[in-house]
């Protein structure tokens, strides 16, 4: 199904829309498993996720009809595993680049996929690569992002969404295209080899960096300034002069009360 307001090569092409699913990326999965080809670029997008997940297993509340809740299957054969990590810098990038004409210099990366407004959450994502030897066979690339929904649950106190900021509704496929048609950029970037540039522009977009900040690692607060991201995609910090690397769960952020 063509849709016009995809003007890239392939990501968007072929989009479904779903009315309701558990998760679109276990939908994704559901139909590589079956061996059915699926051409890269893939997007299933859904009205409702009832069992979103974040990283590890968070859960992700969304208000049915009000967010974009979506997947894109790409096949980045061309990156080395240990290089897998390029591919969350492409994506959170292209996630940015969308918004960014629509809600201006607060927009971050928060370290190391979420999407930042200030201190507020808009939206992250989930990729789950597909291995095969040394090589990324499939990429499944989960997104949420708050777009008009006003009300969130207690538990989400740090969650906002584009209508919170600017006061008015945004057209979710329009949203959605520019998602995909910037994700694509980078992506071929990556894929032309301009791995520098992708990093680079991923360091120069990220919440907190070059800044004196509080955190929170093994059980102990403390002062530190983000320094860097290494390639396999480990958080580096220093503090005191001294530069330690994180992965994921390792450290929190401490947003200041």
């Amino acid at each position: 199904m063509q849709n016009n307001i995809f003007s890239g090569l392939f990501v968007g092409q072929n989009l479904l829309t779903l009315k309701e699913v558990d998760s679109t990326n276990n939908f994704l999965k559901n139909i590589l498993s079956n061996s059915k080809p699926v051409p890269e670029g893939t997007v299933i997008m859904a009205e409702t996720q009832f069992a979103g997940r974040g990283q590890q297993n968070n859960q992700w509340h969304s208000e049915p009809g009000k967010n974009l809740t979506f997947s894109i299957l790409l096949k980045p054969t061309f990156l080395a595993v240990a290089d897998q990590f390029d591919l969350t810098r492409a994506v959170s990038l292209g996630v940015y680049d969308a918004l960014c004409p629509i809600l201006g210099d607060q927009l971050k990366i928060k370290w190391p996929n979420d999407i930042y407004y200030g201190d507020k959450k808009l939206g992250g994502m989930l990729i789950e690569n597909l291995l095969q030897g040394q090589q990324i066979k499939s990429a499944i690339i989960g997104i949420g992002l708050n777009i008009n929904q006003e009300i969130f649950p207690d538990g989400a106190s740090n969650a906002t969404s584009v209508k919170q900021i600017l006061q008015k509704d945004y057209d979710l496929r329009f949203i959605l295209a520019e998602i995909c048609n910037n994700i694509e950029a980078y992506y071929l970037n990556l894929k032309a080899g301009k791995i520098d540039f992708v990093r680079n522009t991923y360091l120069n977009r990220l919440y907190w960096f070059k800044q004196n900040k509080r955190f929170k690692a093994a059980g102990t607060e403390f002062n530190g300034t983000i320094t860097g991201v290494k390639e396999n995609g480990l958080l580096v910090v220093d503090s005191n002069n001294k530069e330690t690397t994180y992965n994921l769960k390792e450290i929190e952020f401490l947003n200041n009360k």
